[in-house]
Parts: C-alpha cells; sequence; structure tokens
C-alpha cells in the first residue's frame, strides 16, 4: 500500500513511495512505540473478554462484539447495561457517549489525513484507538501532513489491534475457567482509570475529568449506570465552556 505522502525532495520519492507499508522506517518505529503497551493492552482486552461470556453474551456474540466494535471502554460500559436488562436505547446512548471522544481524535486526525480517499479514512476510523493517538500527537505534534505518518501510523495500530484481539479471544474462550475472584472487573476499572489519566494534559482536561467523577457519583442512584451518560454530558459541556472562554481570552489578548 502506499504511503499516500511523498517528499519534497524527488530523489527520494520514488524509493520511499515504491516501496511496501511495512518496509517504511516508520512503520517499525510505530511497532516498536506501540509494543511498550502492548502488555496492557492485552490484559485489558482480556478482562473484556471474559466480561462478554459472564454477562451472558455467549461465545459467537462475544466474538462478533470483539472484531466489530473493537472499542473496550463502550463494551465495559454497555455490558452491565445488557446484564441488567436495560432499554437498548440506553445500551446505545451510553456507548454512544463513551465514544464522543472519538470525534475529538476525527477532527485531530483530518489534519494528518484528511486528503485521503473516504474508504481509506473509514478503514483508519476503525482502527483509531486512545493511545495510539496520543503516540501519533507526541511524534506529529504540528498537525500537518508529512512523510510517513500513514505507515506509523499501521504499524502502531497491528500491534494494537493484535495485542488486543489476541488476549480479548482468550479471554472469551478462558471465561469459564477464569474466576471471579481475580477481581478481573477491577482490573479493568483500575486499565481505564490509567488510559484516563494518559489523556489528561492540560488545565481543562484535569478539571473536565475531576467533574465529571463528582458528577458520577452524585448520581450513582439513577437506574441502568444512568450516572455515567450524567457525568460525560457534564464534562463534554465544561470542557466545551472552558474551550470557548480560552478562545476568547486569545482573541481579546490578539486585539
Amino acid at each position: 500500500m502506499p504511503t499516500g505522502i511523498r517528499r519534497q525532495n524527488p530523489q527520494m520519492t520514488v524509493s520511499l513511495d515504491s516501496q511496501p507499508m511495512w518496509r517504511h522506517p516508520a512503520f517499525a518505529d510505530g511497532v516498536r512505540e506501540m509494543a511498550g503497551v502492548a502488555i496492557g493492552l492485552g490484559a485489558w482486552g482480556l478482562v473484556t473478554g471474559v466480561a462478554m461470556v459472564k454477562s451472558g453474551l455467549g461465545v459467537p456474540l462475544s466474538v462478533m462484539m470483539s472484531l466489530l466494535v473493537f472499542a473496550g471502554s463502550a463494551q465495559l460500559a454497555s455490558l452491565p447495561l445488557l446484564a441488567a436488562g436495560a432499554p437498548l436505547w440506553v445500551v446505545w446512548a451510553t456507548a454512544f457517549c463513551v465514544n464522543l471522544r472519538f470525534v475529538i481524535f476525527s477532527a485531530g486526525w483530518r489534519n494528518y489525513f484528511g486528503s485521503l480517499p473516504q474508504r481509506r479514512r473509514i478503514v483508519l476510523g476503525y482502527f483509531t484507538t486512545d493511545l495510539n493517538y496520543v503516540c501519533f500527537l507526541r511524534r506529529y505534534p504540528d498537525q500537518r501532513p508529512q512523510e510517513g505518518q500513514e505507515p506509523y501510523f499501521w504499524g502502531g495500530v497491528l500491534v494494537n489491534w493484535v495485542a488486543w484481539q489476541v488476549l480479548s479471544m482468550l479471554g472469551i474462550v478462558l471465561a469459564d475457567v477464569i474466576p471471579t475472584a481475580w477481581g478481573l472487573g477491577f482490573a479493568g476499572t483500575l486499565a481505564l482509570v490509567g488510559l484516563t489519566g494518559s489523556l489528561l494534559k492540560d488545565r481543562a482536561t484535569w478539571v473536565a475529568a475531576a467533574v465529571a467523577g463528582c458528577a458520577s457519583v452524585a448520581a450513582y442512584a439513577l437506574p441502568f449506570k444512568l450516572n455515567i451518560v450524567v457525568s460525560i454530558a457534564v464534562a463534554v459541556a465544561l470542557g466545551v465552556l472552558m474551550d470557548h472562554q480560552a478562545r476568547a481570552l486569545k482573541s481579546q489578548g490578539e486585539v
């Protein structure tokens, strides 16, 4: 697959664009950087695989959910609702709210891959994850297309997807063998906390996370885990408000 982005130096264009993407040096960099967190991702996938089966989905539906959904936080959030017999709209609303962060991610990815064909961008969207986005921004902070970005992306998501699916399938197969006393549900919660902490990078995100936590505790008595929806709605509203105020202050300073 071609990289889709060419170097400005014509002497380098042919050699980089004509080779398979997996042979690009940036592909190896993506594999290497994501490999450092592959164990944690795999453990989270194992937790999710066990949770799906123990929630009553069964092996076939669990396998299908792991392959098609590929969104650990949304899966873990919706499973208790499915087990409790919550209305389908509540399950969909919860998964939608949990995955709202990918709307923000998509806006960021557009700066890098917006010129690619739509079908190709849809495929990229399926493989996008939180840590992949964080690692990508750390390597390419300028938010503009550069040579090697797509190979780097594919190198990272390859490790991410394989680690997740292999351990998720293992958890699905061994769900009846792994005892609940191991506390895998709590391990999944810790994994989500660690993931959230890696995304807190400025004052606005820290404040939004703190408010979301307080709102979730305050609304804990709501049925069907609706406190999750409430906390996300409050955090998003606060984040938008703070971003609007920051832009207004910046524009006033420029004037």
